[in-house]
């Protein structure tokens, strides 16, 4: 799909504010409230917006200890990352899961209450995962820059 500058401009209000409605885009803009409305419909359906979410405060619900948890498997067979990637999305904990290159297999982002919570994930449920060789833990200690917004 190719996006022109008004589909990147109306993409760039849009992760600034996904409540923005389509005539102040239009606004912003200079075009219809309906050609928005159109090019939005598009960018959905083609995928490239794929979902709007609201983002909550951690610290505001109780979960501000966030931990970066390297995995190393014990084998890299299909089965077992198939497997291993099944059952780590199920878990509420675990924020985001990328499988990497280097020294280890995956680095999952971990939101939890505080360390309490944090070791109660490692012992009942991320190392009762099959496997699993080894972990290694980072604990965030202040967000530096964090943001959602794709640079467009």
């Amino acid at each position: 799909m190719n996006l022109d500058q008004k589909d990147l401009q109306i993409l760039k209000h849009l992760q600034q504010d996904s409540k923005m409605t389509n005539k102040e885009i239009a606004n912003k803009l200079q075009l219809s409230v309906t050609a928005v409305f159109e090019r939005i419909k598009r960018l959905e359906r083609e995928g490239v917006i794929s979902k709007y979410v609201a983002l909550v405060a951690p610290q505001k619900v109780a979960k501000n200890f966030m931990v970066f948890c390297q995995i190393k498997l014990i084998q890299h067979s299909r089965s077992y990352l198939t497997k291993f990637e099944a059952e780590v999305t199920q878990l509420t904990e675990v924020l985001e899961c990328y499988h990497v290159s280097g020294e280890y297999d995956y680095i999952l982002k971990v939101l939890v209450k505080d360390m309490e919570a944090y070791r109660e994930f490692m012992v009942t449920k991320l190392t009762n995962l099959d496997h699993i060789g080894s972990t290694q833990s980072t604990f965030v200690i202040s967000p530096v820059k964090n943001t959602t917004a794709i640079n467009l």
